[in-house]
């Protein structure tokens, strides 16, 4: 069965529910966690027609890890709390698909489990599918929670 699990969050109610659910499946199969997120590299609303001040690009990049390390500390406190184990990583990619399977790589993951955001339509073939991407690409399984 599986021995450690990856469970990615963005920071969404969706992924806050996946994670717990997540926790749930760890604890009923006696595996660990590592609670990751994807932290941006580049903010596009910085820009500006001369680009980004080094004060702006420092000041994004500290927030943008405060924020990654707040979310997956929700997730191991919740972890905590079920009696399962749980690490926590922060990875700076600009493409959270790729940073989740870099995740369950380096952290030899068995089993990815994360939220599908559900987009439908026109709103799915814009923006695409994190989720969609990761099960596309991904050696390691993937149970999707919706």
């Amino acid at each position: 069965m599986y021995r450690k699990i990856l469970i990615p969050t963005d920071g969404s109610e969706l992924c806050r529910t996946a994670a717990m659910k997540g926790i749930e499946f760890a604890k009923e199969i006696g595996a660990r966690i590592v609670a990751f997120h994807a932290i941006p590299a580049t903010s596009y609303m910085l820009y500006t027609e001369s680009g980004p001040s080094d004060l702006m690009v420092e000041q994004f990049e500290k927030e943008a890890q405060a924020r990654g390390e707040r979310l997956t500390r929700e997730i191991a406190e919740l972890a905590a709390r079920e009696g399962v184990d749980c690490e926590t990583l922060c990875l700076t990619n600009d493409h959270p698909w790729e940073g989740i399977i870099e995740a369950a790589t380096t952290k030899a993951c068995d089993l990815i489990f994360m939220a599908s955001h559900g987009r439908r339509g026109l709103s799915a073939l814009l923006l695409g599918s994190e989720t969609m991407k990761v099960l596309t690409h991904s050696k390691v399984p993937v149970l999707v929670y919706r």
